[in-house]
């Protein structure tokens, strides 16, 4: 499952319509570790610096096989696409031996018969292929047709996966046979699950509450009333993935991105001095605070697993660092690498216990002041790190550059790790990655022991 780093905003206990938070932060030492229980800075994991933008000659470890993709079908997307961060293919494990691979069919461009359809949404077609490990025999085939070019397929823990195409997300087998699932009353945006996968997360465009316009607003022309019956909302709901019931629901002012897992969604607070709160908001109401961060710019967060999150934060120099946390307050290591990442896209094994990033490399230094030009584009670079420790597992090239994501893929165990690359599927069976270190006993559990 390839997910963006999400974006936690103060806007979002208001346009959940829960409860009101208590939004001031006091100029105390309340969000440091000291307060958080975290151990002294020394004593915590600090990994070996990555370097998000140096392209690698070789894997780190050679695959322990590979699949042609050339006989399956599949054509690299032209120079064109960069930029556009469409999902052109996807990656993805139906267990640890199986995978689904898809990928758009190039060709005529089928358009849509209604006018307001602009290129974007035109008609296109993504052959998907259930292979076999580790022959790559093909176990199924068949052809959808799709109406966007945003991410489409979230693969689930139980060997099927999901299908999003304009208002219906499909639910799908290791057989290719589909099934409906959802349907919205406008089109579908994007889906999120929570690690555990009992929630879904789904942003969607819908039409807007049909109130009558003031008199001075429908006294122009029947255009005037024309845009107003043509108005949409964005529409944001949680809802349980087994029965589909709905928890929250409501009109937001832009697409979010909401990190949870099945307790709650987190949120971070502004404080003084770039100190950032980060609190685990209940769909009941309820707030606690799991510690703090300093950081230039907002911070983004996001679960990899239930016990487990990820703080992206801006450091003075404008290098981006990534804190990993957990819900009972203890920050497990810290990455500051040499190089912020650009355009860093996360992809996160089943378990939660590996994730990859994988970001663009390039031949000089991105700010604000110097902005991305394509021709500095070297190649793509794939980090997969151990969840508990922060160790980087894994360092491999992938080819041809998807910014859109979908040409990595990490098994449910966290063993398997799948790359596109060099006109192959590569695939690398790693160890067993290490569980996450247990909490410290309290002190009334030590006073308990005997």
């Amino acid at each position: 499952m390839t997910k963006r780093l999400f974006t936690a905003t103060p806007a979002m206990g208001a346009a959940l319509l829960l409860p009101a938070l208590a939004w001031t932060i006091r100029a105390s030492p309340a969000f440091g570790a000291e307060a958080r229980g975290d151990p002294p800075h020394d004593q915590r994991i600090v990994p070996e610096k990555s370097h998000p933008d140096r392209l690698p000659d070789r894997p780190s470890i050679p695959p322990s096989f590979s699949i042609p993709i050339e006989p399956l079908g599949f054509a690299a997307p032209g120079p064109i696409y960069l930029g556009q961060r469409f999902s052109l293919a996807s990656l993805d494990f139906l267990g640890e031996n199986r995978l689904l691979f898809t990928f758009r069919i190039p060709g005529l461009i089928h358009r849509s018969n209604h006018a307001s359809d602009d290129e974007d949404n035109a008609e296109h077609y993504v052959r998907a292929l259930v292979l076999a490990l580790p022959s790559g025999a093909v176990e199924a085939e068949t052809v959808w047709m799709l109406h966007d070019r945003d991410h489409y397929i979230w693969a689930l823990d139980d060997g099927r996966f999901l299908l999003r195409d304009r208002d219906e997300i499909k639910i799908g087998n290791d057989g290719l046979e589909l099934k409906a699932y959802l349907r919205f009353p406008g089109p579908v945006l994007d889906v999120g699950l929570d690690p555990d996968q009992q929630l879904l997360v789904t942003n969607s465009r819908e039409p807007a509450p049909q109130t009558k316009p003031a008199a001075a607003d429908v006294t122009g022309s029947q255009d005037a009333s024309a845009s107003f019956a043509m108005q949409t909302d964005l529409v944001l709901r949680v809802l349980r993935r087994e029965s589909g019931k709905v928890i929250v629901v409501s009109r937001v002012h832009s697409q979010i991105d909401l990190p949870l897992n099945s307790d709650g969604f987190l949120e971070l607070l502004p404080g003084k001095d770039n100190n950032w709160a980060i609190n685990l908001n209940s769909f009941g109401g309820s707030s606690t605070v799991l510690g703090g961060v300093e950081s230039n710019c907002m911070p983004s967060a996001d679960f990899v697993s239930q016990q487990e999150f990820l703080v992206t934060t801006c450091t003075r120099n404008d290098m981006r660092g990534t804190f990993a946390m957990t819900t009972d307050g203890r920050t497990l290591w810290e990455d500051l690498p040499l190089s912020s990442p650009v355009w860093p896209l996360y992809v996160v094994g089943g378990n939660g216990l590996r994730f990859a990033r994988e970001s663009l490399a390039v031949s000089r230094l991105v700010n604000a002041f110097s902005p991305l030009s394509f021709d500095d584009v070297k190649g793509q670079v794939v980090e997969v790190f151990d969840a508990a420790t922060g160790k980087v597992a894994l360092t491999a090239a992938a080819a041809p550059v998807m910014d859109g994501g979908g040409n990595v893929a990490i098994s449910p165990s966290g063993r398997r790790v799948a790359v596109l690359n060099a006109g192959a599927i590569q695939v690398f069976d790693l160890s067993a990655p290490p569980p996450l270190p247990a909490a410290p006993a309290t002190a009334e559990e030590s006073k308990a022991k005997p």
